[in-house]
């Protein structure tokens, strides 16, 4: 299954330290089983996106392994591709950039051909420039967006709406950010999505470097040690007991000073819901927890 990574900071950008590539379970370690493609997607001090990505695991691309030691941001989003829709591409590999702004999905959905008709009709067709069904989701996010004068939020419900309306739908997690703000959906109940709010200075003792760690992930930082933060995962990355689990239908926004807030905009659960055997062999397979 894919994974996802999400990072505010607030208006302090952070070096991407917590991707330690030697750690026994580090980005470059998880992407042996994960083996289709990585990225990072990171904003500069202008706030303009950048996008360090190949179709390699990240263990065999040594291009990622210089970016991953050196970036700073004040949002970051990472994602670890394991290939539903699409080919072993560049322009399949996640993240995405659409307006300025970077996406990641964790999930698979049908109507492909369906999807694509809409998107004509709204004139973004432009913007697809792979096969999955991840950039096509994302498309219909940025159309939708651009019709609400800028309004992600309302861009991010409006197209998951449409799509749990008119679509055979397994699961659409997925995280936007800019380099201000952050928004994470879990929908519907299929995978978990987990969120930390990590603020050191709220800590009983003096907060010691950030050691997290889980089946997928190892990251480190002494950065993040000392500043606030929220993070968002597909599983939690330590024991701290703030980890919460998303729940289904939950969209969070991250704000510039870390304010964070939830919504439930969406059906209880879509309209065609897909299960497991519903899928193609390899888009069952990569599904799977």
């Amino acid at each position: 299954m894919c994974r996802l990574f999400g990072l505010h900071a607030g208006p302090q950008s952070v070096r991407a330290t917590f991707w330690l590539l030697d750690a026994p379970d580090s980005l470059a370690e998880q992407s042996r089983r994960e083996p289709d493609g990585a990225g990072i997607g990171t904003f500069d001090g202008d706030g303009r996106a950048h996008v360090a990505k190949q179709p390699l695991a990240a263990w065999e691309d040594h291009a990622f392994a210089r970016e991953a030691r050196v970036l700073k941001s004040t949002t970051f989003l990472a994602h670890v591709r394991y290939a539903s829709t699409g080919a072993h591409t560049l322009f399949n590999t996640h993240p995405f950039e659409q307006d300025g702004r970077l996406f990641a999905h964790n999930g698979a959905f049908g109507g492909l051909k369906r999807l694509d008709q809409h998107l004509a009709a709204l004139g973004v067709t432009d913007l697809v420039q792979g096969q999955t069904d991840s950039e096509r989701l994302f498309t219909l996010i940025t159309a939708e967006t651009r019709r609400t004068g800028g309004d992600v939020g309302e861009g991010i419900a409006r197209a998951i709406r449409w799509i749990a309306r008119e679509l055979p739908v397994f699961s659409l997690n997925l995280i936007v950010t800019t380099a201000t703000d952050l928004w994470s959906l879990r929908y519907p109940a299929t995978h978990e999505l987990h969120i930390l709010e990590r603020d050191p200075a709220a800590a009983p003792a003096p907060a010691a470097p950030l050691d997290a760690r889980s089946i997928r992930i190892h990251a480190r930082s002494t950065d993040l040690a000392r500043s606030p933060h929220v993070l968002f995962a597909t599983e939690p990355m330590d024991h701290n007991p703030g980890w919460r689990p998303m729940a289904a239908g939950e969209l969070v926004h991250v704000g510039p000073l870390l304010a964070v807030t939830a919504t439930f905009p969406f059906p209880d659960s879509p309209a065609h819901q897909l299960s497991l055997s519903d899928l193609e062999p390899s888009a069952a397979a990569s599904q799977k927890p």
